[in-house]
C-alpha cells in the first residue's frame, strides 16, 4: 500500500521520545563543538608544517597523511552535526549511490550480524540536490530505528532508483510537487523480518529526521507497506540538473590574500585563540584578542581601532557571539562581523538556514578559507 507524502504531523514522535532525542542531540552538539576546536588547530598547524617540509618527501607524505586523517575527522563531525541539527543546510550536487554505499559500510559493524544489509544501487541515477551530511544522517537514523524493530534479525535494503527515462528502474510515481522526471528516489526498506510475536514496534517508528531533510531540499517522503513482505521509506529529492547552483570555487590552488586592517578575535578556547591570532597575523592584519564577550566589549569601548569582529558563536557566560555582535554594532555601526563556530546550535540557524546577513566560517577550516572569509566580511 502506497501512502501519500507524509506531513510533519504524521511524522511526530511521542513527547518523551522527542525529548530524549533532543537531549542526545544537544549533548552531541557539545562534543562536536569541542572536537571541531581541536580539528581547527590540527588542520591549520599541519598545513603550516606541510609547507615547511615541502622539499622533504618523506616528511611531506607524513604531513599529508595527518591532513587526510583530520579531514576524515571533519567529515565525521559534519555527520554528527547533521544529527544534532546544529549546522545550516549546504545543498549541492550529491551522488546518492556514493552516499548509500558509504552508509552500508558504516552500518555493517553498527547493526550487528543478525541484520543483513543489501545495497541495491541503480545505474544512471542523476545527482540529487541536497545537503550530503544531512542525507547520510537521515539514512543512518532510519536504519538504526529499523534495527530496533528487528530484535530477532532481518534484512535492511538501501536502494536508489533512477527516474523514468534514465537507465535503471524508474519509480513511475508522482511525488506531490516533484514530477517523475525531476526527482531522485532513495528507499530504505525492511524485508523478511523475523520479529518476535511479542515485539510489535513499527519498522519505522520515527520519520522526523528524514522528513526534515527532504523538506529542506524541497522534496518529500512516503511510507510504503506491503502486507507480509516489507516496509519502505522513500525519500524523494529534486534532481541537481536544472536547479540553481551555488557558486563554486575556482579550480587549482586558491590565492591567499591578506590585508592590514585591525581584527578583534573573540574565542574562549585558549589554544584555538592562539592559533587564530597567529594565522590572522600571518595574513598581515593587526590583531586584538579576547576570551569572552565582556572582555571584547571592554576593548571596543576603549576606542581601539577595529575594522572586523571575528567571534566564536558559543561562549561561556550570558552573552554568546551573536549577542556580542549586536552589542558591538550598537557601539560601532560600521564594524564588520564574521562568525566562526564548530556548532552554531540555534543562535543563528533557523529552519536549517543561516539568518539573513550572517557570515559564518564553520570549524574546522583551512587558512585559505579564513583568508577568503575575512576579505568577504571586510567588503560586505
Amino acid at each position: 500500500m502506497l501512502q501519500k507524502p507524509l506531513t510533519a504531523e504524521a511524522a511526530q514522535v511521542p513527547d518523551d521520545q522527542a525529548q530524549r532525542m533532543a537531549i542526545v542531540g544537544h549533548l552531541t552538539g557539545g562534543v562536536v563543538h569541542d572536537f571541531n576546536n581541536l580539528l581547527t588547530v590540527i588542520m591549520g598547524t599541519i598545513e603550516v608544517l606541510g609547507e615547511a617540509v615541502a622539499d622533504r618527501p618523506e616528511l611531506s607524505a607524513i604531513a599529508e597523511l595527518i591532513a587526510e586523517a583530520a579531514a576524515r575527522g571533519a567529515d565525521l563531525t559534519s555527520h554528527l552535526l547533521a544529527f544534532a541539527r546544529g549546522q545550516p543546510s549546504k545543498p549541492r550536487e550529491v551522488d546518492v549511490n556514493a552516499v548509500l554505499a558509504e552508509a552500508a559500510r558504516l552500518l555493517r559493524p553498527t547493526l550487528g550480524e543478525q541484520i543483513e544489509i543489501d545495497a541495491q544501487l541503480a545505474i544512471g541515477v542523476a545527482p540529487a540536490w541536497v545537503d550530503a551530511s544531512q542525507l547520510m544522517t537521515a539514512i543512518l537514523n532510519l536504519a538504526v530505528i529499523a534495527r530496533d524493530a528487528m530484535p530477532d534479525g532481518g534484512k535492511l535494503i538501501l536502494e536508489s532508483r533512477a527516474a523514468a527515462g534514465e537507465s535503471g528502474v524508474g519509480s513511475g510515481t508522482p511525488t506531490g510537487g516533484i514530477s517523475t522526471a525531476d526527482h531522485v528516489t532513495i528507499a530504505v526498506s525492511v524485508s523478511a523480518c523475523r520479529t518476535s510475536v511479542h515485539h510489535r514496534q513499527p519498522a519505522f517508528a520515527d520519520l522526523g529526521m528524514a522528513l526534515d531533510v527532504a523538506t529542506r531540499a524541497n522534496g518529500n517522503i512516503r511510507m510504503c507497506r506491503e502486507a507480509g513482505r516489507e516496509t519502505s521509506v522513500e525519500i524523494h529529492l529534486p534532481r541537481a540538473s536544472g536547479v540553481v547552483r551555488l557558486p563554486t570555487r575556482p579550480s587549482g590552488k586558491a590565492e591567499i590574500v591578506g590585508g592590514d586592517q585591525a581584527v578583534l578575535i573573540v574565542e574562549d578556547d585558549v589554544m584555538v585563540r592562539r592559533y587564530v591570532v597567529s594565522q590572522v597575523q600571518s595574513l598581515g592584519y593587526r590583531t586584538l584578542s579576547a576570551g569572552d564577550a565582556s572582555e571584547a566589549l571592554a576593548i571596543i569601548d576603549a576606542n581601539e581601532e577595529i575594522d572586523l569582529l571575528l567571534t566564536d558563536v558559543m561562549m561561556p557566560g550570558s552573552i554568546n557571539g551573536r549577542q556580542l555582535a549586536i552589542e558591538a554594532l550598537n557601539r560601532r555601526p560600521s564594524l564588520k562581523v564574521l562568525y566562526t563556530s564548530g556548532y552554531s546550535e540555534h543562535a543563528m540557524i533557523h529552519d536549517g538556514h543561516l539568518d539573513s546577513g550572517v557570515l559564518l566560517l564553520a570549524k574546522p577550516y583551512r587558512k585559505v578559507d579564513l583568508a577568503r572569509m575575512i576579505r568577504v566580511a571586510l567588503a560586505a
